[in-house]
């Protein structure tokens, strides 16, 4: 449940059209969405929050901040060029919603949509270290344990450190990485400064792992690898911890929902091979399978008999079938993962303890799903979620 901020923070998140080094960056997908959506979900989520703000110039990004929740503010020309401080943009957007529509907060939050890896918990902790240190301005930052050089035509000497003294890492005096993902301040003092740093400025530390700035390409990969680590993280903590049983529809998640037809009528599918190595792997650790369908096409059931699962066909009410499986087995609803794509398969997605979709399916059954795998069925749907039973299964072994 959303708690109200009990003082009035909008958060502003620059976002010009123009970028040189990387055409259309802010809105490169990367982690599966535009690269401003990231940020702009962090500060939704962020419950110090009240008011989400795209400052733009670009109507491209306009519709994607639209698209994800936030307020557009449109940016003059001249505060959207190469030179422009993204101060004016932060004093422009505040202006602007004074005029427009009365609104006044008492605290900014600076957010750059160049810094995907933000979570809410960073905007929600800078703001709230501000207000709990009583300062007027606030940033992220991390750790930083690195020795600093500066070369020069003499040679090389430290910046932070004497280089003929080498102290370990715990005798070193604490120094911090600015991150560029948040700033917080106070609305009137940064009104008179027109300065993101003014009167006593405060640091919150954030994780080192949560670095990451998009200014080159091969920051893109850079992100889209620890995003997609993170969103694997996160899936696979939806996951039952004592999974009783896999169940799955057949059509559209064991094959790719396509048939073929020969001019004698006999149908065929086409399924993933890399789906049986998965589901073959779990019968070797003895997890219950079964495969609820619809069709009553004996190619479903050859299929289950090669891959040695369970079977039932023909079946047009699927969650009496599936209680009656889990009554047999001794394991409750909560304890199972269901696996569909279409609306036939609503009721025992929202009856399990975590119903996944596959990635091409209905809209109904994703908005259903707990999980959502970004393969299609019969396209490696299933290998996917086996691998992050297997995953589950070895952290679990591997717990103290």
């Amino acid at each position: 449940m959303r708690h109200e901020p009990t003082i009035s923070c909008c958060a502003v998140i620059p976002a010009r059209g123009g970028s040189k080094g990387i055409i259309g960056k802010n809105l490169r997908v990367v982690g599966g969405k535009p690269l401003i959506a990231h940020t702009i979900l962090a500060a939704r989520a962020a419950k110090r929050v009240d008011k989400v703000v795209v400052s733009t110039d670009d109507p491209a990004i306009a519709e994607v901040a639209q698209r994800f929740g936030a307020e557009v503010v449109w940016r003059p020309v001249d505060l959207a060029s190469d030179t422009a401080s993204s101060e004016s943009a932060l004093l422009h957007a505040l202006e602007h919603l004074e005029q427009t529509e009365h609104y006044v907060p008492e605290l900014l939050a600076f957010l750059q949509c160049t810094s995907p890896l933000t979570l809410a918990d960073d905007i929600d902790g800078t703001i709230g270290l501000l207000l709990a240190e009583s300062a007027d301005s606030a940033l992220s930052a991390a750790s930083f344990h690195y020795f600093l050089w500066r070369c020069s035509a003499a040679g090389a000497d430290g910046i932070n450190h004497d280089k003929r003294v080498r102290p370990r890492r715990q005798d070193r005096e604490p120094e911090f990485l600015e991150t560029g993902a948040v700033y917080a301040m106070r609305v009137e003092g940064f009104r008179r400064a027109r300065h993101r740093f003014f009167g006593k400025t405060v640091v919150y530390e954030t994780p080192a792992e949560r670095i990451c700035e998009i200014d080159e390409r091969v920051d893109l990969d850079v992100a889209e690898v620890l995003l997609r680590s993170r969103t694997r993280g996160q899936v696979a903590r939806l996951l039952p911890a004592s999974l009783g049983a896999l169940v799955m529809d057949f059509d559209g998640v064991l094959t790719d929902n396509t048939v073929l037809v020969d001019q004698d009528g006999r149908e065929s599918v086409r399924c993933s091979r890399a789906d049986g190595f998965g589901l073959e792997a779990l019968r070797k650790l003895g997890l219950p399978l079964l495969v609820l369908s619809k069709e009553q096409n004996p190619v479903v059931s050859a299929r289950c008999r090669k891959l040695q699962i369970r079977c039932e066909q023909g079946i047009e009410a699927k969650l009496p079938v599936l209680r009656a499986f889990c009554s047999e087995l001794g394991v409750s609803l909560e304890q199972v993962i269901y696996v569909g794509n279409d609306l036939n398969d609503l009721e025992c997605l929202a009856a399990v303890g975590c119903g996944v979709a596959v990635a091409d399916a209905h809209p109904g059954a994703k908005r259903q799903a707990s999980i959502v795998l970004e393969a299609a069925g019969g396209l490696g749907a299933v290998r996917e979620l086996c691998d992050l039973i297997l995953e589950q299964r070895v952290r679990q072994e591997r717990a103290p």
